[in-house]
């Protein structure tokens, strides 16, 4: 059975137009006035319902050490409160499942898009085994607010059960997580203190702006973590993959890449022609000339930038500005190349060990 938030009651309210591999189903792309939508997001506090997601609960005595022996996350030691992203991988180091977790009063709470909840929650049920651990769908509804949240004075609806600040590179995010049937009145809490209501369509331009990925829009089944660059943790943020934990499925293919050398694509945030009548596909080739050098993910209309979009491109092409997709000229925005993180330890190795 399709799920339908109650919020596409509200007046205005319309579903994401088309067949698309972006997580939208059953929520509001918009209310009317996307644009403007998305500007509450950077002068006041956007309310976003993501309840399409869906969340998977882990507790006993075990979760910690059962979720850090599957997951890219270290997860065995952290403490209450704790929230990051994680990766599932398969043998090869291909990404299968990308979640964002939360720890709260002894239970894991994973969130995944909603076509990755059946194989995620199956895969984790049976690497049960002996552990002490249960695993189950938490009946639980997902709220984002974008904006100076914290600032605004916006207060925790009653009914949350936990809720996490989420790291990325775009404005201010909040994440709550409310009991389903409670969905609704978290909303009017919300908006009675000052916040607006918005579509799906402006979180989707903040996270193309924050260049995060969405698994089955912007990756494909070949996706590595380092083609992420931001996913690696690196410094104070836990990110989605710990360099620094015991082995787990895939974990040979993060260390190959991390030590020995670099990932052969990387995640861009490019800037299209919006003169153009129609804009490209999700999965529709990125060009230099005539040669493929990429394919294009998520494409959303910003309010200040116009159409832009992820795109997972060939380093070898990140020199050349100018890209195209079909008809449509694409700007590869500079900020979003990674910036060369030096030799690698295991190659220095390597080079040592045949007397270079």
């Amino acid at each position: 059975m399709s799920y339908s938030s109650p919020l596409l009651s509200r007046a205005g309210a319309a579903e994401h137009q088309g067949a698309t591999f972006i997580d939208a189903a059953g929520v509001a792309w918009h209310y009317g006035d996307p644009l403007v939508e998305q500007r509450a997001a950077h002068n006041g506090t956007a309310i976003v319902d993501r309840s399409q997601r869906r969340v998977i609960a882990v507790a006993g005595p075990d979760a910690g050490e059962f979720l850090n022996n599957l997951l890219s996350q270290k997860l065995d030691t952290v403490p209450q409160g704790f929230s990051a992203g994680a990766l599932d991988f398969d043998i090869k180091g291909h990404i299968l499942h990308q979640m964002d977790l939360t720890l709260h009063e002894g239970t894991f709470y994973l969130d995944v898009p909603a076509g990755q909840f059946e194989s995620l929650l199956d895969y984790l049920t049976k690497m049960i085994f002996w552990s002490k651990v249960t695993v189950k769908e938490a009946d639980l509804a997902l709220l984002t607010l974008l904006g100076s949240q914290k600032n605004s004075g916006l207060p925790i609806p009653a009914s949350a059960v936990y809720t996490r600040e989420v790291d990325w590179q775009g404005v201010p995010r909040t994440d709550i997580a409310v009991p389903r049937a409670s969905l609704v009145d978290a909303v009017s809490e919300l908006e009675e203190a000052g916040g607006r209501l918005v579509g799906l369509m402006a979180y989707t331009a903040e996270r193309v702006r924050a260049r995060e990925p969405e698994l089955a829009a912007d990756l494909d089944n070949k996706a590595i973590a380092h083609e992420v660059p931001q996913w690696i943790a690196r410094g104070q943020s836990p990110a989605f993959v710990h360099l620094e934990k015991g082995c787990y499925r895939g974990q040979e293919t993060v260390a190959r890449v991390e030590n020995l050398g670099r990932s052969p694509r990387v995640l861009v945030l490019l800037n299209l022609d919006g003169s153009a009548p129609s804009l490209p596909a999700i999965g529709d080739p990125v060009e230099l000339g005539t040669r493929q050098v990429g394919r294009v993910g998520t494409i959303v209309h910003d309010f200040e930038w116009g159409p832009i979009a992820l795109a997972l491109v060939k380093r070898s092409a990140l020199s050349n500005p100018q890209l195209h997709i079909g008809d449509v000229a694409a700007s590869l925005d500079p900020d979003s190349v990674p910036s060369d993180e030096g030799p690698k330890a295991g190659r220095a190795a390597v080079d040592r060990l045949r007397g270079r």
